[in-house]
């Protein structure tokens, strides 16, 4: 089929990777500094890298033809990466629901913000701090609150065993610490 009779979908998240798209009905918890980051990638984009692009593509066709002017043809297609951009990240803090995990600091459960230090059955600790889908880093130590290890330490306390289901099999995690603070 011709491209001409195909759209690309602009405002639905069908092209976002499945770690970007949350659960149907679900809020879109985020720490703080994740919201900052977010407002601050956002701000740049429109303020910084759209109007210098915007720029560019003027000048490029001004020159003349279009249909092989590299700076024109890869402009536009970058304007619209940035605008794509633009809309998810205008969505996604429009449904941001900020959560401080530094004022649950008497909480004794695993929830959105804690740090959780687990200990494996072989006696080896990790330790993961659960954040919004948007601030995920595995490497990091950060895992999306929809994750399947957040959701198996989710309303844990200190001494308590989560069951988590692997390709390799059950895992038992032990809770060893719990604390809420600000997270960078």
């Amino acid at each position: 089929m011709s491209k001409a009779f195909t759209r690309e979908s602009d405002y639905d998240d069908e092209d976002l990777e499945p770690a970007e798209q949350l659960p149907v009905g679900v809020k879109n918890y985020i720490t703080p500094n994740g919201y900052r980051k977010l407002q601050e990638e956002l701000d740049h984009l429109w303020r910084v890298e759209r109007p210098a692009l915007v720029k560019t593509i003027t000048w490029a066709a001004s020159n003349g033809d279009r249909s092989e002017n590299g700076d024109y043809i890869y402009g536009k297609k970058r304007l619209r990466e940035i605008d794509r951009r633009v809309r998810f990240l205008r969505k996604r803090l429009e449904l941001a629901e900020v959560v401080d995990p530094a004022q649950r600091v008497e909480c004794e459960q695993v929830f959105f913000g804690a740090t959780v230090t687990v200990c494996d059955a072989n006696g080896y600790e990790s330790t993961y701090s659960i954040v919004g889908v948007d601030e995920a880093d595995v490497a990091g130590g950060r895992i999306s609150w929809v994750s399947p290890l957040a959701r198996a330490l989710l309303k844990l306390r200190e001494g308590e065993v989560a069951m988590l289901r692997t390709p390799t099999g059950i895992n038992e995690l032990e809770v060893t610490c719990i604390v809420y603070c600000e997270l960078d």
